[in-house]
């Protein structure tokens, strides 16, 4: 088997934009799988009952790039990795609860048979 040699594709160049980004539009459509009526933004869908996806390249308009994200954290930090359980929220250190302590406890009511030990 020959291997056929591709040219690298180079991302395009954008100038900087600061401009801020257009709110996304809500849009509907089939899913066109199952046929169920689902909504999605900009023209891109992802079917909740079947679990359709469309392309996104299938989109009203381009996706927006990382550096365009105002989330983004600054250069050199990278986001905190997220856990998949909450946090418990801090308060007062637990202590030993009152009453009964946990382990085997002997039978409520009258013994039967000899008894051992004095």
């Amino acid at each position: 088997m020959t291997r056929r040699h591709h040219p690298s594709h180079l991302p395009e160049e954008r100038p900087e934009s600061t401009a801020p980004l257009p709110a996304p539009e809500l849009t509907e459509a089939e899913c066109r799988r199952c046929g169920t009526y689902i909504a999605g933004l900009d023209g891109r869908y992802a079917c909740g009952v079947c679990g359709w996806v469309n392309d996104h390249s299938e989109g009203h308009r381009r996706l927006p790039r990382a550096d365009e994200d105002p989330d983004r954290p600054p250069k050199g930090r990278r986001r905190p990795k997220q856990l998949p359980w909450p946090l418990p929220e801090p308060g007062p250190e637990p202590g030993p609860e009152p009453g009964p302590q946990p382990g085997p406890q002997p039978e409520a009511g009258p013994r039967t048979g000899p008894r051992t030990g004095s």
